[in-house]
């Protein structure tokens, strides 16, 4: 039987992008699927549910061109765990990049580490312009790959998929731009405060 285990790996998985994408995925997904986030004082709990899932899927940001600093953590305790049961493990990721591409060498830390510890490496979607798309008229792109995902994993003929809003980078840019400045408005922060590098005062 076919189960999902969603594993939210954002460091602010309670009002994270990353959980509305597991939240999306689940309304898309034929069969039964658990939500769960990380954190600090639960990985024992995880590791141990995962004995009862046929299927993990991972969601979570790109961070610094690499896996969050959170999932990173859970995946040692996870090798630490000597498991005997092994789920096969597949990635939905978001980037704040338009291009989706720039997912793909924290897809491959998972990929390596699923190598390392013997879990088979399942499905892949990658999500470029990941914290606007939902918020956009394209978020109809997203719906359709992650059913696409969704059905990979159930049916278990795996693959990988990338989605992006479709617009050139200089109007991703500028929109992005006038977006960040909105927000920095509305906590007092002016533009020229946000060019710095003193982000406290």
């Amino acid at each position: 039987m076919v189960n999902i285990m969603l594993i939210n790996g954002s460091p602010r998985a309670p009002q994270s992008n990353s959980r509305q994408y597991a939240q999306q995925f689940a309304r898309r997904c034929p069969v039964d699927s658990a939500y769960y986030t990380i954190r600090r004082d639960n990985h024992d709990m995880l590791c141990h549910a995962m004995e009862e899932f046929s299927d993990v899927l991972l969601v979570f940001p790109l961070y610094a061109d690499g896996i969050p600093s959170t999932l990173l953590q859970f995946l040692q305790s996870l090798e630490a765990s000597q498991a005997q049961h092994r789920p096969r493990i597949s990635v939905l990721i978001n980037c704040g990049f338009i291009e989706p591409e720039q997912n793909d060498v924290a897809v491959d830390m998972v990929r390596l580490f699923c190598r390392q510890n013997g879990y088979p490496f399942g499905s892949v979607l990658k999500i470029g312009g990941g914290e606007a798309i939902l918020t956009t008229p394209f978020r109809f792109l997203v719906y359709a790959k992650l059913k696409k995902l969704a059905a990979s994993i159930a049916s278990q003929r795996y693959g990988t998929w990338q989605v992006t809003m479709p617009l050139s980078k200089r109007m991703f840019l500028r929109a992005s731009t006038r977006y960040w400045e909105r927000r920095g408005a509305a906590h007092g922060v002016s533009k020229e405060q946000m060019a710095t590098m003193e982000i406290e005062p």
